[in-house]
């Protein structure tokens, strides 16, 4: 019995299912009329206003500068992040069918809700879509200026709010779930609360809502100084005691979660979303995450909750334990996947992968292991291809270190295209993805084979079949006078394809239980199975630069060969280097 009373605490439908994770702004551009304007851009980084200003064309190379950005005196880094290239929510649900030929059957979206930047984690508010995500910019920013925003009772349902309860309606109809970022630790500057704290000081009827630290008049130069997230300027935090939120902001926190899970507040939860996953949740105290989840389930049941905490499994399982969060973006699942797969100093051996996910798998409540979102990239990573190409440079599992080494303006960071080698080790991986114990999440384009260093480069806009793309340069590198073929990867995306839908099919790769059946340092093989019911599929790995022999395998049916797996007598295999193989077993 969990925390909730519950027979199990995690949700049915989340346990094995493969997600699909969306950076909206970069995703496709369905709705060219709501592009974004300079001045939607107030209040976030590079703060510039004043320079040229276009919609950036989606198929243009993201390495060159375009005429209007030429003299605006930005370096390229900051210069990137100024760009817009129109992504909404029409371009979402413009392409649900093309998910779902992928095999996709849940999504996860970035911040949708009305924020300055591309990636909108400086929210303005949270009880209303982006404008610019919507059918009627300037006819939402006129709704949103007649409400108290404080007050749920004079809030109104803008065309952009209306047009993600379409999209929520249709992913349902696709028989997918969706869940949101709930970005709750901080807001930003065009938020009304920062706003009426600087204008009014303290006699504003929010100044109980962040922490100032110093008021206007105790200040030098007259500014006002509130604690930020991580320093950064553009994210004032909200307010905490011992308890998590205060108590103002935890009531809007509690009223939004209303809004998107019960739109209608008429307890028909699929007209709101599945879920949520919490930026930065280590940043909020547990008693308020222990009392939001009881809302939540409240509201719905069967609700999906996934806490981003980048922390070793030890300092994670509090979070897990059936009272807070179901899940984790498991980047530990990354980490350990990329030191196997991927050459380098620290490379594990598979007795070492082994033992780094018995850990993970027995470090929480059994049934954890089943909705852990195992992901190999996000928008906070490189590009998986990139890191492959780049794995001389670092370890991703030290990841303060690899986060700034990860990064274009590091001279020795490779930009370029990766290789074919760097193609099959992704191959490799997603085979892993696709058959281990958890929920895969594809960070999107990764299928359509796009690749690029950390933040901003890895929020390229999508690759799509349709869009002719421009040669890319190579970045920070003068001597290698080339340029990339930049396309849609249609091989790559029939690789994904395949293995999501053989996950899809095989309720053992979804929700079966699983085992290790070799792990050999010496030949660098690792297999395991998943066994349900009786049925038992086996995956073997052959991450050596020698074939193997393996015997006595018992197959029953092939369900899968990659890269050299010639079949001997049925029974016996040779594997070939760098090659993987999954199968039915045969147990009569």
């Amino acid at each position: 019995m969990s925390k909730d009373g519950q027979k199990g605490f995690v949700p049915e439908w989340a346990k094995g299912i493969v997600w699909y994770h969306i950076f909206p702004e970069r995703f496709c551009n369905g709705d060219p009329s709501n592009d974004p304007g300079l001045t939607d851009q107030k209040g976030s980084w590079p703060h510039d206003l004043e320079s040229p200003y276009e919609i950036h064309p989606w198929g243009s190379d993201w390495y060159e500068r375009q005429p209007y950005e030429k003299d605006n005196g930005l370096n390229l880094s900051d210069a990137i992040q100024r760009r817009r290239y129109g992504g909404d929510l029409q371009g979402i649900i413009n392409k649900l069918d093309y998910l779902s030929d992928l095999g996709i059957k849940a999504l996860y979206l970035n911040p949708v809700f009305e924020a300055p930047s591309s990636h909108k984690y400086d929210a303005a508010t949270w009880h209303h879509v982006d404008p610019t995500f919507g059918p009627d910019p300037e006819g939402d920013r006129k709704i949103i200026l007649t409400e108290t925003p404080h007050d749920p009772s004079t809030w109104k349902w803008t065309s952009a709010d209306k047009l993600l309860l379409e999209l929520i309606e249709k992913v349902h109809d696709y028989g997918m779930y969706i869940i949101l970022d709930g970005v709750f630790n901080h807001m930003g500057l065009n938020s009304w609360v920062y706003r009426d704290l600087v204008e009014n000081q303290r006699k504003s009827p929010y100044k109980k809502w962040m922490k100032v630290q110093k008021w206007a008049d105790e200040t030098e130069d007259g500014s006002t100084i509130i604690k930020t997230w991580e320093g950064f300027k553009e994210l004032p935090e909200i307010k905490q005691n011992r308890y998590g939120l205060v108590n103002e902001p935890a009531e809007y926190v509690f009223n939004i979660t209303s809004r998107w899970m019960d739109p209608y507040n008429d307890g028909n939860t699929k007209k709101g979303i599945d879920g949520w996953r919490l930026d930065v949740a280590f940043c909020i105290k547990h008693p308020f995450w222990k009392k939001w989840r009881k809302h939540v389930r409240s509201i719905n049941p069967e609700a999906f909750l996934c806490a981003e905490i980048i922390d070793t499994p030890e300092s994670q399982i509090p979070y897990l334990q059936g009272d807070e969060f179901d899940a984790v973006m498991n980047y530990n699942f990354a980490f350990a996947a990329s030191q196997f797969f991927i050459p380098g100093k620290t490379r594990f051996s598979p007795a070492e992968l082994d033992e780094r996910l018995r850990i993970l798998r027995e470090s929480y409540p059994a049934e954890v292991a089943h909705v852990m979102h195992n992901l190999l990239g996000s928008h906070d990573t490189d590009r998986v291809a990139s890191r492959i190409t780049n794995s001389h440079l670092f370890t991703i599992r030290f990841w303060n270190e690899y986060y700034e080494k990860s990064k274009m303006v590091n001279p020795a960071y490779i930009t370029s295209k990766p290789d074919d080698h760097a193609r099959l080790i992704q191959k490799l991986m997603a085979v892993f993805q696709m058959t281990y114990i958890g929920a895969p999440v594809v960070y999107y384009g990764d299928e359509a084979g796009m690749w690029g260093a950390n933040d901003p480069c890895n929020r390229k806009p999508m690759l799509w079949p349709e869009i002719e793309y421009d040669d890319e340069a190579v970045f920070l590198n003068e001597k290698e006078n080339k340029r990339n073929n930049v396309a849609f990867d249609k091989e790559m995306h029939s690789f994904y394809k395949e293995l999501i839908h053989l996950r899809n099919r095989e309720d053992a790769l979804r929700t079966g239980d699983y085992e290790t059946i070799i792990s050999d340092n010496d030949k660098s093989l690792f297999g395991f199975r998943r066994m349900l019911n009786g049925d038992s599929i086996a995956v073997l790995f052959n991450m050596g630069e020698s074939t193997q022999r393996i015997t006595s395998l018992k197959i029953n049916e092939i369900l899968l060969e990659f890269n050299t797996c010639i079949d001997s007598d049925a029974q016996d295999f040779e594997l070939g280097p760098m090659s993987a193989m999954i199968y039915r077993e045969n147990h009569a």
